[in-house]
């Protein structure tokens, strides 16, 4: 058994809106500074620390959570799961 951390991001899906990236580009073209940025999206992100036997079976268990607790919608968001030695 070993401790790692695990990543959670969620992110939209592509082409529903995420008005919150909308706003922080505006924001930076009313500032008029950096004019090479075109895109900004927004994303939520989970930490968890787990006890588990391997960072697959880490990734797993944190999956079943998110799941069981309805962290994200699946019909809008992309989830991706990422293990680290902790």
């Amino acid at each position: 058994m070993g401790n790692y951390r695990v990543h959670v991001t969620i992110e939209n899906k592509p082409g529903i809106s995420d008005p919150e990236g909308k706003t922080i580009l505006n924001d930076l073209v009313l500032k008029g500074t950096h004019q090479n940025v075109s895109k900004i999206n927004t994303a939520k992100m989970l930490k968890f620390t787990i006890t588990e036997n391997n960072k697959e079976s880490a990734q797993s268990k944190v999956k079943e959570l998110c799941d069981e607790l309805r962290i994200y919608n699946p019909m809008v968001s992309v989830v991706t799961i990422d293990a680290f030695d902790a």
